[in-house]
């Protein structure tokens, strides 16, 4: 659900100030036994109705209306609204709420929130709960220090009450409330707390005072990932479970005409085959059995409005409408006038491929579905979302609608797919009613499926001044749009869908004549936001561009930037630390090469360099990626720095090697023996520096991506004088 940051221009990462949906404070404080529940969602009461309190107190436990939970056992429990799909989510918003709390990080713990965007929602997407887009941290961070402030606030009265002695004398470290010598836990005090008013504007700590936040505290979710307790989809064993795999059509977005199943029905195994909109599925005792039968089934397939040309003829086709003129989305100065009289011209075509996702852990969904609820089993990236769209496929409210959201192993942005795998899976339950049904993706499911990021085509053109300056830009992005023709074609802007021009028509480089103009194309093929979206391939493009252009003007692409980013200071601050670190001045020998790149996405600033060696046959090696990253307060620094150190694989392995490819309209591609990946060896050393800021945290899930592919572009560049144009590189150059 990337496009609602992106695309709704929520550049500055703000939240929603929608009466509705704003950033204000929801606290609610019950008793459950004698425990404390606390929540603050974006609603536009501070106190909690009396319906709601007996609501939330039925059967004398807690229910997941809150953000913080504190059991008289002296565990405090965060609700997290947000999917951990890797990213640490679990561990930064349990931190947000430890560090105001003044718990002991030992003592907290985590879990996901149910499906209920009334209390949950993402603050920058309004009245929907997802993940997506690095929103995660950025949106939550006020709201979730505010539910750990009031916590501690009600807890120090409790105490003073309790103790006859004046709040401000109280104090609260590491989890224990104290005055002189006596102490209480939060447990002890939690039934008494639960009784006070809720602080309506609890007072944050001063950011000198933080003792959690900034810090390399462990992860919440390291054990039980290393020690194989960590629950993902495949783990669900309920009672009664049925494994269900589907055949699906040749080629994308093909319908099932007919089918014989009585194979596959007599197969061992075997309780069902049930065809869905998408396909035929075979439902079985377990997964083998599933898959055998699979492949026993006879079916026909109607493929007359699926693609059918190849790879070579889209990017013929893209590749002539590049070269035409195209809707017009940013014109700033009379760029064709200055290219027209420019001495120095610089133009070149950048070709990228359909990219798949391939999360680590292939997508799936446990559904059980009776005439009253619909329950779901998954790593739920879009909450709001599948709550609706299983509502509707169902007949249910969308309260009836529950989602238990697990771990994911890795996204990518593939689990945020409107009328996708959870609707199979839905689709499938329904004819087995009253039993839950697992429905698995193998890898080549999971990759003939694909809704990739669309392949494209860009034209550049640009001039230079006898002085060296950047005087014209001329751009044309042709690509296949991903919200056109999707449920979210509404939160297009404009006439051009937005991710066929971020980081291009707001690129910060002081142009003086600017011209942005882009070209949606059809294509029979499934598109969707990929790990920073549009992104990921115009740092590529804008920045080997700009160091074309450096060359042209004979200067240094480093002080190239530098001369025209003097009004963005955080952009320069992550160029000037990675350029630094890197130790940019110092000279390669022969055959190595350095290049960098600089690119702004979800809100924060990222700066790459990289350094190859390149052999006399063209084969290369990356020796090593310095990475800046600017963005904001750095919550938990180890979890910023491995987001960066896996952005940077992730981008250099798409780089290298990845690449879907059509022949006659049918994805080639089935697995990672022909989906290449990279490999360990082939993996640089990585080093990220953080930029020192205060301002507030801003996203780290997707901004390492985009400078990579740049940087690497740049470094080869300088080691052969040749520019790259076209992704993948290769094994050579």
């Amino acid at each position: 659900m990337n496009f609602l940051q992106h695309h709704l221009q929520a550049r500055d990462l703000q939240p929603s100030t929608d009466q509705g949906v704003s950033r204000r404070l929801f606290l609610k404080s019950v008793t459950a036994g004698s425990g404390l529940v606390l929540g603050c969602g974006a609603l536009s009461s501070l106190t909690l109705s009396a319906s709601a309190a007996e609501a939330a107190t039925a059967g004398n436990e807690l229910v997941f209306n809150a953000f913080l939970k504190i059991t008289p056992d002296n565990r405090v429990t965060v609700v997290v609204k947000h999917l951990d799909m890797g990213q640490g989510v679990s561990t930064g918003l349990t931190t947000l709420v430890a560090e105001e709390l003044d718990a002991n990080w030992e003592q907290m713990d985590w879990e996901s929130a149910p499906a209920d965007a009334s209390r949950y929602n993402n603050l920058f997407w309004g009245p929907a709960q997802g993940t997506g887009g690095s929103t995660a941290i950025a949106n939550s961070w006020e709201q979730m220090r505010k539910a750990g402030a009031a916590a501690r606030a009600m807890l120090v009265t409790a105490a003073a009450q309790q103790w006859e002695v004046p709040e401000k004398e109280i104090k609260v470290k590491d989890g224990i409330i104290s005055h002189g010598k006596k102490t209480a836990t939060f447990g002890e005090l939690a039934g008494k707390a639960a009784a006070l008013p809720v602080p309506q504007s609890p007072a944050l700590k001063d950011p000198k005072d933080f003792r959690l936040i900034g810090k390399n505290i462990p992860r919440k979710d390291s054990q039980e990932k290393t020690n194989g307790t960590a629950i993902y989809t495949q783990d669900i064993q309920l009672p009664g479970m049925l494994t269900a795999v589907v055949l699906y059509p040749p080629k994308l977005l093909g319908k099932l005409k007919k089918v014989d199943a009585s194979k596959a029905k007599a197969a061992p195994g075997v309780v069902d085959v049930v065809e869905i909109p998408r396909g035929v599925a075979v439902v079985a005792e377990g997964f083998w059995p599933a898959q055998k039968a699979r492949q026993l089934l006879q079916a026909e397939w109607d493929l007359s409005a699926c693609e059918t040309r190849s790879s070579d003829e889209l990017f013929t086709q893209f590749t002539d409408t590049a070269r035409k003129p195209g809707t017009s989305v940013k014109a700033e100065g009379d760029a064709a006038a200055a290219l027209a009289q420019a001495d120095k011209v610089i133009e070149t075509e950048y070709h990228l491929p359909y990219l798949a996702h391939t999360p680590i852990e292939p997508l799936n969904c446990v559904v059980k579905v009776d005439k009253t609820a619909c329950e779901l089993w998954y790593a739920c990236q879009m909450q709001t979302n599948d709550q609706h769209e299983v509502a509707k496929a169902t007949g249910l409210k969308p309260e009836q609608v529950r989602i238990h959201t697990l771990y994911a192993g890795g996204s990518f942005g593939r689990r945020a797919s409107p009328n996708d795998y959870v609707m199979d899976a839905v689709a499938i339950a329904r004819q087995v009613p009253g039993r839950p049904v697992k429905m698995v993706w193998t890898r080549e499911d999971d990759i003939h499926n694909g809704k990739f990021r669309p392949m494209a085509v860009h034209r550049v053109r640009g001039a230079v001044s006898p002085e060296g300056k950047l005087v014209a830009w001329d751009h044309h992005a042709v690509a296949q749009p991903i919200l056109r023709g999707s449920p979210f074609e509404a939160f297009i802007q404009g006439p051009i869908d937005g991710t066929l021009i971020e980081g291009i028509a707001d690129m910060p480089y002081a142009i003086p004549n600017l011209s942005v103009q882009a070209t949606e194309m059809k294509a029979g093929i499934s598109t969707l936001w990929w790990r920073s979206v549009g992104h990921s391939g115009h740092a590529f493009i804008v920045e080997g561009f700009i160091d074309q252009l450096a060359k042209a003007a004979g200067k240094d692409p480093l002080v190239f930037r530098r001369e025209m980013l003097t009004d963005h200071p955080r952009f320069l601050g992550a160029l000037n630390l990675a350029a630094q670190q890197a130790g940019w001045d110092k000279p390669l020998p022969k055959g190595r090469g350095r290049g960098i790149a600089v690119h702004k996405a979800m809100g924060s600033w990222c700066a790459q360099v990289a350094e190859v060696t390149v052999a006399d046959d063209g084969r290369f090696t990356v020796d090593r990626v310095v990475c800046a990253i600017d963005c904001g307060i750095a919550v938990n620094p180890d979890v910023i720095r491995a987001q960066m150190e896996g952005s940077i694989g992730f981008g250099l392995s798409a780089a290298l090697a990845e690449e879907i490819t059509l022949d006659k309209g049918k994805v080639v591609q089935s697995n990672f023996h022909n989906y290449t990946l990279m490999r360990i060896p082939q993996m640089p050393k990585v080093e990220v520096h953080i930029v020192p800021s205060a301002e507030p945290p801003s996203g780290v899930g997707e901004p390492g991506v985009p400078p990579v592919a740049g940087a690497l572009a740049n470094a080869l560049f300088a080691a052969t004088g040749k520019p790259v144009t076209r992704l993948p590189i290769g094994e050579r150059v």
